[in-house]
């Protein structure tokens, strides 16, 4: 009887990291829109992961993720990268409403020796569908964001495991945007920092209540995903 095989895909360290960044840019877009940080009209429609994806028209945004997951990427290929964190914000009192904190953890043997790893590039898609689609029906787990979403400043960060705080850096004010939110890097502390970053408290929320969604891994990097979120109604108990 004949068995059925799996046919395996080689994962260089180069592809993970392209692999990984692009989850990124595609998250922060799934986040920003079903969590209503920015109006339904200005997202289009694409297919990626074999799903419906929503992705910003707005070109100070796609500006912003493009820079984003392209200095991600640098980061993931060096096996720098140890964490990102999308926080969304109120505009009246810049208090943390909600951290999206993906922690990655990188081969150390790829990145050293330059070995690749085999695994399916439909099971790695398999992965992050499920991903997506948890954030895709975040309204069903996490409290209503009822603020007045309304903000010219987002901005990213940079860090490291034994630092509490971070590297920001702004996009330009000229920028209009509907929504508050920044997203926070952490690597290695021998990281060279891009001059243009400057440093930021971690923002955390306190006594959160969290969610642990699916994870992923390219055999490469894997990537563990949670959201904390900050909630009135377990306060007021």
């Amino acid at each position: 009887m004949a068995s059925r095989s799996v046919a395996k895909d080689i994962i260089t360290l180069r592809g993970s990291a392209a692999i990984v960044s692009e989850f990124f840019g595609y998250a922060a877009n799934s986040i920003l829109y079903n969590r209503g940080v920015y109006p339904e009209e200005s997202f289009a429609k694409v297919k990626k992961y074999g799903l419906p994806m929503l992705l910003t028209q707005d070109e100070g945004v796609k500006s912003f993720i493009s820079n984003l997951t392209a200095q991600l990427s640098e980061w993931l290929e060096a096996g720098k990268l140890q964490r990102v964190v999308l926080v969304i914000m109120s505009k009246a009192s810049n208090e943390v409403l909600e951290r999206w904190n993906f922690s990655i953890e990188t081969d150390g043997e790829v990145v050293e020796k330059g070995v690749s790893r085999e695994k399916s590039d439909k099971e790695i898609m398999r992965e992050i569908q499920a991903i997506m689609r948890q954030i895709a029906s975040s309204i069903t787990y996490l409290p209503c964001l009822d603020e007045p979403f309304s903000c010219p400043h987002t901005s990213f960060g940079h860090g490291s495991s034994s630092s509490a705080g971070g590297f920001i850096v702004s996009l330009p004010l000229d920028v209009l945007f509907t929504g508050v939110f920044d997203v926070l890097a952490y690597t290695d502390t021998d990281v060279a920092v891009p001059f243009t970053w400057i440093e930021s408290d971690p923002k955390l929320i306190a006594n959160p209540q969290m969610v642990k969604l699916h994870s992923f891994d390219t055999k490469i990097h894997k990537v563990d995903t949670l959201v904390s979120y900050k909630n009135d109604e377990w306060d007021e108990q």
